[in-house]
């Protein structure tokens, strides 16, 4: 392990924030937030971290002069010292003037003796995590103030050191950056196999099969539910877009009233039909009255095949445009009813969701695969910028 000089980051940074252009009350005289585009970009953590995705927040130029301390440029670093601290950024070309927000410090490093991508790839290590969070106070809003951390001492590389382990980093970075980016389409190839062939089962009707009125072959059993020692259901314990139950099995009694099911049921989630919580249950309970027990009439329609038709997208999508309610947006079930749904026979739905359940299982060995490969090369990175700052990473 290479030794390194210690030094404390005020030697060779400059070291700033948001108050420190002023009292809180000449602040709030000089500087006014604009969200229409104005003359400077006022940068705060949640740029970061939606990506610049161009909801920004603005100054005008007498606001932005008055914030002449914290004024940034192109490659400054950033860090949350409020909330969150130790979330660090390197501040991109916005093509425009921008000021640093509230509740983090702009590190701008002397170029003699250090650069912002080094100390960036330093505060993201874990001997950079634990420096913050040792300077970090607070039970209920954890924070820290720059005077502690221009205090901090760091084990300072010489500058072609430096540039030498930033220039590793980037070339490791990128290579393992592209095999995650390999990784996640084949993810999203996984995903979306199965549910082209879920999509194409209903769009692509065989030979004898019929249309049908959902309300034909199917009813809501809206029973109320009498016992106390069954398990309950509720929309947080149904798993978005797989059916997967992720709730207790034990009995659970509410106070309010519920709608008894079994394993006759299919169970769909008409609360923020968007989120599409639709469940096959193997088993007795109750459920909240967000939730609808639809029963399918014997020997017309399947319960599996009912299943993969309400959870597959198109029909999400047809349902989601039921809905009532801006604050609590719920389906209208009365319409949903009057939705077409084509037939095969039974035997034919039973097959086809055989096979379909069959594709399921497939598609989530292949999307295990590749989550653990994009995992695998996330924890190949942080291995790669722990050995960097131990000194141990060769060329």
């Amino acid at each position: 392990m290479k030794e390194y000089a210690k030094q404390k980051v005020i030697d060779f940074c400059y070291v700033t924030d948001f108050v420190a252009n002023g009292s809180f009350a000449s602040l709030r005289e000089n500087v006014s937030y604009i969200k229409s585009p104005d003359y400077a970009i006022l940068v705060r953590l949640t740029d970061f971290t939606k990506k610049w995705s161009k909801d920004f927040v603005y100054v005008s130029k007498a606001s932005y002069d008055f914030l002449k301390k914290s004024s940034l440029i192109e490659g400054d670093l950033i860090m949350s010292n409020v909330g969150e601290p130790g979330i660090v950024f390197l501040v991109p070309d916005l093509k425009q003037p921008m000021t640093l927000g509230p509740n983090s410090i702009l590190i701008r490093p002397n170029k003699k003796y250090s650069s912002s991508k080094f100390l960036h790839h330093y505060f993201l290590s874990e001997k950079g995590k634990k420096q913050i969070e040792e300077i970090s106070t607070g039970a209920a809003q954890k924070k820290f103030n720059k005077t502690s951390f221009r205090d901090l001492d760091i084990h300072l590389p010489t500058l072609p050191e430096q540039q030498r382990i930033v220039a590793l980093l980037d070339k490791a970075y990128a290579a393992i950056d592209k095999a995650k980016a390999n990784a996640e389409q084949n993810l999203k190839n996984a995903k979306e196999l199965f549910e082209s062939y879920l999509q194409g089962v209903f769009e692509n009707k065989g030979n004898g099969w019929e249309e049908k009125r959902l309300w034909n072959v199917c009813e809501y059993e809206k029973t109320s539910n009498k016992r106390d020692n069954l398990p309950y259901v509720g929309l947080e314990d149904i798993q978005s877009e797989t059916g997967v139950f992720i709730g207790p099995f034990e009995p659970r009694s509410m106070k309010s009233l519920t709608f008894y099911f079994n394993d006759e049921h299919v169970l769909y989630g008409r609360l923020r039909p968007y989120l599409n919580k639709v469940l096959l249950p193997d088993f007795e309970g109750h459920c909240s009255t967000e939730i609808f027990p639809i029963k399918p009439k014997n020997n017309v329609l399947d319960r599996g095949f009912l299943f993969q038709w309400l959870i597959s997208n198109e029909t999400m999508k047809k349902i989601n445009a039921t809905w009532t309610g801006a604050t609590l947006p719920r389906a209208n079930m009365n319409t949903v009813l009057e939705f077409k749904i084509n037939l095969p026979s039974l035997n034919e739905q039973q097959n086809i969701v055989q096979k379909l359940n069959a594709l399921k299982a497939e598609t989530k060995k292949l999307e295990a695969i590749y989550q653990q490969k994009i995992n695998d090369l996330e924890e190949l990175k942080k291995s790669i910028l722990e050995k960097a700052f131990k000194g141990e990473l060769k060329n």
